[in-house]
């Protein structure tokens, strides 16, 4: 998953995009350089008036329909609704060039021939603002539902406000009145379509939305203008007439030009109850007033849609809200995404393999979830996990199944078993899914891991089904695919692997996980100063198990974060029990980069020390050179948080990363330790001696404790004594122990040092 500033944007096609820009330009210029000439030419004939005009709508309109023709070049995922307003604007031309033509030979009639070329734009730019959405309508049915209840509500209202003063104004009657106020009509249902596709969030571009609003806009006052002269039964038109159709469709086309937008920042979302029950109100209210035999022709038609609109929507409202009744009462919603769970998905799937129709499943998992959700805090992951439901809805059919398993996981149920169609839907998915998401002012591109599996004939329930999906989804995580079918072939070492993480799960909870120590010798003393935690898993089965064996499991399975804090909590209780018993040792704790960049262990660490009373100056927090490189300045914070709570910091493997002195010098870290890939040859390897010898003064001329582990035999000991070391450990010392052997090992190590049994010089120390 990355994430990426807003304001990034790319183009295709940049020549396109240039060209676009320019043509845009130049059609604005070249309306306002015709109307000026126009307006000049008032004083002349008519005649030169109109081939004034003729001419600069000859040059105008095919500008306009080259960058729409351009736009289409440039998206073609928009090309059906841009086509839609290349031919709406096409056929608005035509009419306009060849009403013009008429009234500048004859001074035409209205209606003129021309007039059905008008009426066949608003079709094609209806269907536009239909389609052209920032967001696909997830319910087409009821979107389309929620526009035509508050447009026709509204023009309910404009039937009433503004028929009668225009009808008296121009003293029209019968059809020419009805023709001419069809336009400013229409223009206010666009007006109010671009209004409400903003407040139901189906655009996203607030700019675009303004863009188009104001077009039709002006095409309603140009149009209001024509009816309140159309007493004239001419097309004897004003300049500014002129200026507010030719300013509409240059401003319309603009908007249709802009990019489009990517950037999720909202959820879609339904028409409320409030808006259907006050639409239904107008509309009554209309039909009751029962107007004029002629006001009726404009009253009763949007009176009687509206009322038909909102009792199909309120039906659909009453049934959506008996099925969401019913899904929360079967808990098959999931509460933070609204969509179906996972119990909602087993009973899916076994359903479809009941039906035995073709049945294939999608398991999804996001990649680096844990890392949002530890940088920005939970609240920008809900807020992600929504959002990434909202896309992953988009992209399937209606009739397919999209699920939330919990976490990060996501499942798709789809009713196909055509692999090679499964896989296009599986990369389609991931594609969607990668567009960018705001979150907090943050652009997030989301990105994943999808496994797909077919039902099989002896399938027995869903959940051998979610069983292999899962299988296939780590193994497209881990081969980098993106998207894997199942492969039978890796299901044994997947099984093993997924009983694993079921294991460990319960033996966490069941207190299965131990913490064994390893003991650290100050060699200037002789004496044991500290403890390293390490670790143990006490399987039932299978006997204690190392960390090497069950860690990789548990950061795939995403339980690193419970260990942690479990072994956390024993090793300062089991500390506390040490002080108790006389032993003062300091106690190591390894913390993994996540965990010390999260905003979970660190609190689980204070509480746990504030519960048991331990001495906080005893206890050292292992990081490695990895939570450097991750985030230096929240690892600066992390650390200096550390030590003003008195955990000491210890930098462990040192001399295995990319080691900076920069962090040595700016951080407050007390103990370097040093790896045992040098460790092991600083006897016999003369570079790996003058490493650890540099090492060890660069660390005791930063007052830094200096530790060796991996000492394994007397002559590295020897010769890192030799070199000054501090603290030393290792299998010639000791190898881990349980907690319950520390006490009477360190006791017994005391007595034999005070009895001159061992000796600084390591000959004698044995393990």
């Amino acid at each position: 998953m990355t994430v990426r500033r807003w304001g990034a944007s790319e183009s295709r096609s940049p020549r396109v995009a240039v060209a676009e820009r320019v043509v845009g330009r130049l059609s604005w210029v070249w309306l306002i350089v015709g109307l000026a000439a126009n307006q000049l030419a008032q004083s002349a004939t008519h005649e030169t008036s109109q081939a004034i005009l003729l001419t600069t709508l000859s040059i105008f309109f095919p500008m306009l329909l080259l960058r729409l023709a351009l736009a289409v070049r440039l998206y073609p995922g928009r090309r059906t609704g841009l086509l839609l307003l290349l031919g709406a604007v096409f056929a608005w031309s035509l009419g306009s060039m060849t009403v013009n033509a008429e009234s500048a030979a004859t001074r035409a009639h209205f209606p003129a021939p021309g007039e059905w070329l008008f009426l066949v734009s608003y079709v094609g730019m209806a269907g536009y603002l239909m389609l052209d959405l920032d967001r696909r309508q997830l319910r087409p049915t009821r979107g389309w539902l929620d526009i035509a209840v508050i447009c026709g509500a509204t023009s309910c209202l404009a039937s009433l406000l503004l028929v009668t003063p225009i009808r008296l104004a121009s003293g029209q009657e019968g059809a020419p009145l009805l023709l001419a106020l069809m336009y400013p009509l229409a223009d206010l249902a666009l007006v109010l379509a671009v209004l409400v596709q903003a407040l139901l969030h189906a655009r996203g571009d607030r700019r675009k939305s303004v863009m188009l609003g104001l077009a039709f806009t002006l095409l309603a006052a140009a149009d209001s203008g024509f009816t309140l002269q159309a007493s004239a039964r001419t097309y004897d038109f004003a300049n500014a007439s002129n200026a507010l159709w030719g300013g509409a469709f240059a401003l319309l086309v603009a908007a249709a030009c802009r990019p489009p937008q990517a950037v999720m920042r909202s959820v879609p979302k339904a028409a409320g109850t409030t808006v259907l029950l006050s639409a239904g109100a107008v509309a009554a209210a209309v039909l009751m007033i029962r107007p004029d035999e002629t006001l009726a022709y404009y009253t009763l038609p949007p009176a009687l849609l509206t009322m038909v609109a909102v009792a199909w929507r309120m039906g659909l409202a009453l049934k959506d809200a008996n099925r969401a009744t019913e899904a929360f009462a079967l808990s098959q919603t999931d509460d933070l995404t609204k969509l179906p769970n996972r119990r909602a998905v087993r009973v899916r799937l076994e359903a479809g393999l009941a039906a035995r129709k073709p049945l294939a499943l999608m398991m999804l998992d996001l990649d680096g979830f844990k890392e949002i959700n530890d940088a920005l805090g939970h609240h920008v992951g809900d807020t992600v996990l929504r959002l990434v439901a909202v896309r992953m809805r988009e992209t399937v059919e209606p009739h397919d199944l999209v699920a939330r398993l919990g976490g990060d996981e996501f499942a798709i149920i789809l009713g196909t078993d055509d692999e090679i169609e499964l896989m296009e839907v599986a990369h389609q998915v991931l594609r969607d899914l990668g567009q960018p998401i705001a979150v907090d002012g943050i652009e997030v591109c989301p990105s994943g891991s999808i496994g797909i599996t077919i039902a099989q004939v002896d399938d027995a329930d869903g959940g051998d089904m979610l069983r292999r999906a899962d299988v296939a989804m780590y193994q497209a995580k881990s081969s980098s695919m993106g998207a894997a079918l199942y492969d039978a072939e890796l299901d044994e070492f997947s099984r093993s692997r997924l009983q694993l993480a079921e294991d460990l799960r319960k033996g966490i909870a069941d207190d299965q996980i131990e913490v064994w120590y390893q003991p650290q010798l100050d060699v200037a003393t002789m004496q044991i100063s500290g403890l390293e935690a390490l670790v143990r898993w006490r399987h039932p089965v299978e006997g204690v198990l190392s960390p090497v064996s069950f860690l990789p499991v548990a950061r795939r399975a995403g339980l690193m974060g419970t260990l942690s804090e479990t072994v956390a909590r024993q090793a300062v209780r089991e500390h506390v029990n040490l002080v108790g018993s006389g032993l003062d040792l300091r106690v190591a704790i390894n913390c993994a980069p996540t965990e010390l960049l999260g905003q979970a262990f660190l609190p689980h660490l204070y509480a746990a020390v504030e519960a048991s009373g331990a001495p906080v100056d005893g206890l050292v927090l292992e990081v490695t050179e990895d939570s450097f490189l991750a985030d230096p300045q929240r690892t600066r914070e992390v650390l200096q948080d550390l030590r003003s709570h008195g955990v000491q910091v210890s930098i462990d493997d040192y001399g295995t990363g990319f080691s900076s002195l920069t962090y040595l010098r700016n951080l407050p870290v007390q103990e370097l330790k040093i790896d045992r890939s040098l460790v092991a040859h600083v006897a016999t390897d003369t570079r790996s001696r003058k490493i650890v010898a540099s090492t060890i003064q660069l660390a005791h001329a930063l007052d830094m404790r200096i530790v060796a582990e991996g000492v394994e035999n007397a002559a590295d000991l020897e010769a890192l004594v030799e070199m000054g070391i501090d603290t030393v450990q290792g299998y010639h010392l000791a190898r881990p122990m349980p907690a319950r052997e520390v006490e009477s090992w360190v006791r017994g190590w005391s007595s034999a040092a005070l009895s001159g049994e061992r000796h600084a010089d390591g000959r004698r120390m044995a393990g």
